[in-house]
Parts: structure tokens; sequence; C-alpha cells
């Protein structure tokens, strides 16, 4: 089954959440079931820290488990949207500093959550052609397919909010 996500024809992930790195997810708001139909994914403590780029209700995370929300499309970002991703992506690459597991997910788990697990990857010292291979290795070859949202990790997320930041 194949889903439409914005302008994108994609397959409904098999897949809840993956592992990129150990204690680094990256995930969506739905997935496969086993009628092959799409099921909703809930979060509930499984992770300590869940950063959602879309929130919708009754998703969880658990109370209690930390979770941060920056809302962004699957889309040109401006630049207070791509210093959220990096915001985002720095607090990602802390926790796994301080032990912590993290999940970062978005609806399909492919292009915003792939954006912002990416920069962490960065942050912790991958090039951007290392961390979209690993994110697409780990997740699916649909992760980060908008190519848009490449573009932004080979130029470098701080470069591309500064030139999104003049173009306004």
């Amino acid at each position: 089954m194949r889903i439409r996500s914005g302008r994108y024809d994609v397959p409904v992930p098999d897949s809840p959440w993956s592992e990129v790195l150990p204690g680094l997810w990256m995930g969506g708001h739905e997935c496969r079931g086993q009628a092959g139909e799409p099921e909703p994914v809930v979060v509930r403590d499984e992770f300590d820290l869940v950063q959602s780029l879309l929130r919708l209700p009754g998703h969880g995370p658990d109370a209690g488990v930390e979770h941060q929300v920056w809302p962004i499309p699957d889309g040109p970002l401006d630049g207070t949207q791509l210093a959220g991703v990096m915001r985002l992506a720095t607090a990602a690459s802390e926790a796994l500093d301080a032990g912590r597991s993290v999940l970062v997910r978005c609806w399909s788990g492919y292009n915003r959550s792939g954006l912002v697990v990416a920069q962490a990857l960065v942050h912790r010292g991958r090039t951007a052609e290392e961390a979209i291979r690993l994110v697409r290795d780990r997740r699916s070859p649909w992760a980060l397919h908008n190519e848009l949202f490449v573009a932004y990790l080979r130029a470098g997320l701080s470069t591309a909010r500064l030139l999104e930041e003049l173009a306004e």
C-alpha cells in the first residue's frame, strides 16, 4: 500500500520506528499493520525523549516522557523553522551523550524526522553524505526523498538558514 504524502507517493512504513544509531530512533505516526493497512503508531514510554515534527492527538507519548514538538512542513522551511530543526538535532545529540534514548518522528518517519536525525548525525561528526546514507540504510530507501531537505543538509543547515532569511 502506498500513501499520498504531500506531493509524494510513498509506501507506508513497515515498522513504527527504526534505530539509526544506538539510542537514536526515527519513525512516524503510522505504519503498515499485520493486515497490510496503515495503522496508527502510539508512543508510550519506550523512549526517554520524543521529538515530534507534527502533533496528532492520541499518539503519545505518555505523561512523564519528555516531548519536544516543533511542527514543520514537508517542504520549504523558513529560517525560524531551520533554526528549530538545528535545536532539535542538538537536543537529540545531547540526550544521546547523556545515555538517553531518543525518537524523532513525523508522519511516515521519512523526511522531516530524517532531516533532524541526519542533522544530529552531522552534529556528532558525520558528513552530510554519511548522515543521509545512514538514515536511508537504517530507516528506508524512502527516507529523505525530499530533495530540498537533502540540499539543506549538503549546504549545511546554518548556511541554508542564512540564505532563507536573506530571501525573506
